[in-house]
């Protein structure tokens, strides 16, 4: 539900809303990996992947700390891959941690009334 969520609010609302230029499209830079499409703001990987490590982290800390390294090491791969700027990478990584808290609540909230 978490990366549901996380998914809807950044390509289906705010990329679109945004439409920021990635930074390879700015400057004359030629990226390590095959140019992505779309829109660069805010990072869908990173805020996928810190969706997931704070999913995990809720209700598993070990596994979640584990997740939270990978999850950093996702979101500076955006940044050396020139795919994103550091601003979409960290609001992707605010994005995913919200979007986790916010389903963990409300699924704890509603879970129990069955």
């Amino acid at each position: 539900m978490s990366l549901a969520l996380c998914a809807i609010i950044t390509s289906g609302v705010i990329k679109p809303l945004v439409g920021r230029l990635r930074p390879f499209q700015i400057k004359d830079i030629v990226p390590y990996i095959a140019p992505p499409g779309g829109y660069s703001f805010p990072s869908g990987h990173t805020s996928s992947s810190f969706t997931a490590a704070t999913a995990i982290f809720l209700c598993h800390r070990r596994e979640g700390a584990i997740a939270y390294v990978l999850a950093a090491l996702i979101a500076f791969s955006r940044l050396y891959f020139y795919v994103h700027f550091p601003t979409d990478v960290l609001t992707g990584a605010l994005l995913g941690i919200l979007c986790a808290f916010a389903v963990n609540k409300f699924t704890s909230k509603h879970l129990k009334k069955l």
